[in-house]
């Protein structure tokens, strides 16, 4: 889905796929594609039509070979620099139309049904991060004494482990209905919106927090807690940034 130019904004799309006898000729750009390098099969989102907004987008499966589809610079992240990130180029690619995924002009219905599953999923990994960090920041204060005993002990920190536990709860259960609504059929888009916003932002607001009770070894890179505040951070961006998620939920209130 998402371009140099396009990423929240979808409608804004550039990549074209022209229709030419029993094929799509596919022209465009990619960029910020998990598994980009690795990937054998992928599903491109395509303007069909000049037709403005979201008519007229068609999802297409490219296959790794065909000629005019190559691979772009693995993308070099701030963290979760183990995942494969890249760009991906399409010039004149020659898509057979029976590689249309679904109908033909339904891409973006398509693609909007379906995020509201990955931003649960993105809020599953927010509060799994949180929790993780909240557990092993526990183990960390109970363990590091200063001044004769441990760092956990006073008041400051064992409030703010407090608050902590007490908001990581919080999401754990509403986290939990969300799932509960998703499996049921009655998640929306709002819904969706709503529980990555709120998740995503606590888990970095906990991360932080926990960095801040390692004091310098928090800071030091071999630090699970380190990695996990860099790695963190790309939460409230992809799937739809904080930004976003606020601007769907107010729309949906009306202002």
């Amino acid at each position: 889905m998402s371009e140099p130019g396009a990423g929240s904004d979808l409608m804004s799309m550039r990549t074209t796929a022209v229709r030419d006898g029993d094929s799509y000729v596919l022209n465009g750009s990619k960029t910020f594609i998990t598994n980009g390098i690795q990937a054998d099969l992928v599903v491109v989102a395509a303007k069909s039509t000049q037709q403005p907004g979201s008519r007229g987008i068609n999802l297409l499966v490219v296959e790794r070979g065909m000629p005019g589809f190559e691979r772009g610079r693995k993308l070099d992240k701030l963290g979760l620099r183990a995942q494969d990130t890249a760009e991906l180029y399409f010039s004149d690619v020659r898509v057979p139309v029976n590689n249309l995924l679904g109908k033909g002009g339904r891409g973006f219905g398509y693609m909007v049904e379906n995020m509201s599953q990955e931003r649960l999923h993105i809020s599953v990994l927010a509060v799994a991060g949180a929790e993780a960090a909240l557990t092993q920041t526990l183990t960390y204060c109970k363990e590091r004494t200063a001044f004769g005993q441990p760092i956990g002990s006073f008041q400051h920190n064992r409030f703010t482990l407090a608050e902590i536990a007490t908001e990581v709860d919080i999401a754990r259960t509403y986290l939990d209905r969300a799932i509960h609504e998703h499996n049921m059929g009655r998640l929306d888009s709002t819904g969706a919106a709503m529980v990555k916003l709120w998740t995503s932002e606590l888990q970095k607001r906990v991360i932080d927090r926990c960095l801040q009770l390692h004091g310098g070894y928090g800071y030091m890179a071999d630090n699970p807690v380190a990695k996990t505040f860099i790695d963190s951070r790309v939460q409230t961006i992809y799937g739809g940034t904080t930004e976003i998620m606020k601007e769907i939920i107010g729309r949906s209130l009306g202002v």
